[in-house]
């Protein structure tokens, strides 16, 4: 997006420059949209906890915004086959039933032939102008609080390469399906001024994006890092390739 010229127009709240997790639109002195996009390649094997996982991401980032969810639209890139175009069905009935369980409709989409599976959703939410969550808003002797584990991009790889044990796979997995709905009441309630959804940048991506928007530092402790079960073995076994290659990962918020 670094390449889409800043948006010209004062009711953009947040937009392309600021590198956050989704765009907002003033409405009105009250209420303003949290739109946003994400759709990644399959990171189970299963076509329903894909879809469930996929639709879970998309919605976090409107949670991450301190926004409420709308109504969302389906993107899905499948290959013109038999044989795979069926699960398809799998995958919109996942994204469907979480969907339904953040209390909103998928009321529409768009598919596209593809050789490599894609899915996710365009969401659509609201939140007031002036409780907007942005990630350029730490201040001094704020502390980091992680709503879910991290070491969802080591384990995925993981998963590919058939080396994640089943404790580790289970909780990635119940971990990335679950949706940050609960994490975002508690924000709200506990009056934070900030906040990110952790994903496909890594813990350290992300933080990074925090600090240099509010020019501030920060000190993490590894041992107060919250890590899903057997990511340490993960790591010793190389599967650290995925700490570089900056995909796109569902992650931790």
């Amino acid at each position: 997006m670094a390449a889409v010229p800043p948006p010209d127009d004062p009711r953009v709240l947040v937009g392309t420059s600021q590198a956050d997790d989704a765009g907002v639109f003033l409405l009105s002195p009250g209420e303003a949209l949290v739109a946003t996009v994400d759709f990644f390649t399959p990171v189970v094997d299963d076509p329903y906890l894909y879809g469930a996982i996929a639709a879970a991401n998309s919605l976090s980032d409107i949670y991450a915004m301190g926004g409420e969810p709308l109504f969302a639209l389906a993107v899905a890139a499948f290959p013109d086959d038999e044989k795979i175009l069926p699960l398809l069905a799998d995958v919109m009935a996942g994204a469907v039933d979480k969907a339904r369980e953040a209390g909103i409709c998928i009321i529409g989409g768009h598919t596209v032939r593809d050789k490599e599976p894609k899915f996710g959703l365009s969401v659509t939410g609201r939140v007031h102008p002036e409780k907007v969550w942005t990630n350029r808003g730490a201040k001094p002797g704020d502390a980091i609080v992680l709503t879910k584990p991290i070491g969802t991009g080591i384990i995925t790889t993981a998963i590919k390469w058939g080396i994640s044990p089943r404790e580790t796979t289970d909780a990635a997995i119940q971990s990335m399906a679950r949706l940050s709905a609960g994490a975002a009441r508690a924000g709200r309630k506990a009056g934070i001024h900030t906040a990110t959804d952790v994903t496909g940048f890594g813990l350290l991506g992300h933080l990074i994006e925090v600090l240099e928007g509010s020019g501030l530092a920060a000190e993490l402790r590894l041992k107060d890092v919250p890590v899903f079960p057997g990511v340490r073995d993960l790591m010793r076994r190389r599967t650290v390739a995925a700490l570089s290659a900056r995909g796109n990962f569902p992650g931790s918020s």
